[in-house]
């Protein structure tokens, strides 16, 4: 029951914080500088490891199908499956996590330092809205920066498999059948599907870590507790809610 009684309060106070973000999107023009700071933070600095992560996603991904496709004469395929698996799927949710424990863990670390060590409460004292400043930019950037992130992890990934599928010997596909069968059964609702998906994810990520940062209370201890809890939580979610997005955009 009191688990319960928390999920609830959770859920509401997140909501709450994105209504009292929202209310504020007027200033979101004159914060420029903070919008772009947090588009660096959130998207150039993720960008390597994301660009790393899927090209080996994208070859393992080669490399399994042509191992299992050589056994029923359809190696032709592993263009298709390499593009589908990572634009709908893959490709969004690998994102996802690296910005939650990568991007989420820092934003939880320093709204709940700010928290812990009274900053937050002396913004409001100075009647400056903590959602303005700190939650506002954040879910501008990631909302701006997750659709890049998500379409270079894509490329990246299709170039890791046409690679593998290039120059491992029992897979033997060269690069035009590999991206001719990319282009044959890839259309454009499917990289859009996993546009929206990182969208979603990315945006629930920051808002949850942020409302759990801005919630801490305690000391020192607590603001390990809270970047703990932010990116468990947000793995969670992102997972439950890959189950219904992609229910209702099949």
């Amino acid at each position: 029951m009191k688990q319960l009684t928390a999920i609830l309060e959770g859920i509401g106070s997140t909501l709450q914080l994105l209504a009292r973000s929202a209310a504020h999107v007027g200033t979101l023009p004159r914060q420029r500088a903070r919008f772009i700071e947090q588009c660096y933070l959130i998207g150039y600095t993720t960008l390597p490891i994301v660009a790393i992560l899927s090209f080996f996603i994208g070859s393992v991904l080669a490399l399994q199908a042509g191992y299992s496709m050589q056994n029923f004469g359809a190696k032709q395929f592993i263009g298709s499956l390499v593009g589908l698996s990572l634009a709908r799927e893959l490709g969004p949710v690998m994102v996802a996590i690296l910005v939650a424990g990568r991007v989420g863990s820092a934003i939880a670390a320093e709204l709940a330092s700010m928290k812990v060590y009274q900053e937050v409460d002396a913004l409001e004292t100075m009647n400056i809205p903590p959602a303005r400043i700190l939650v506002l930019p954040r879910l501008a950037a990631i909302l701006f920066m997750m659709p890049v992130l998500a379409i270079i992890a894509d490329l990246v990934g299709w170039f890791g498999g046409a690679l593998v599928s290039n120059y491992v010997n029992f897979i033997g596909i060269d690069s035009e059948a590999y991206f001719a069968a990319l282009r044959r059964y890839m259309h454009f609702k499917d990289v859009m599907n996993g546009l929206i998906k990182a969208e979603i994810f990315g945006f629930v990520v920051v808002l949850v870590c942020c409302n759990i940062g801005l919630n801490t209370r305690g000391g020192p201890r607590e603001i390990g507790a809270s970047v703990t809890r932010a990116v468990v939580t947000s793995l969670i979610l992102i997972l439950v809610l890959d189950y219904f997005v992609t229910k209702a955009l099949l």
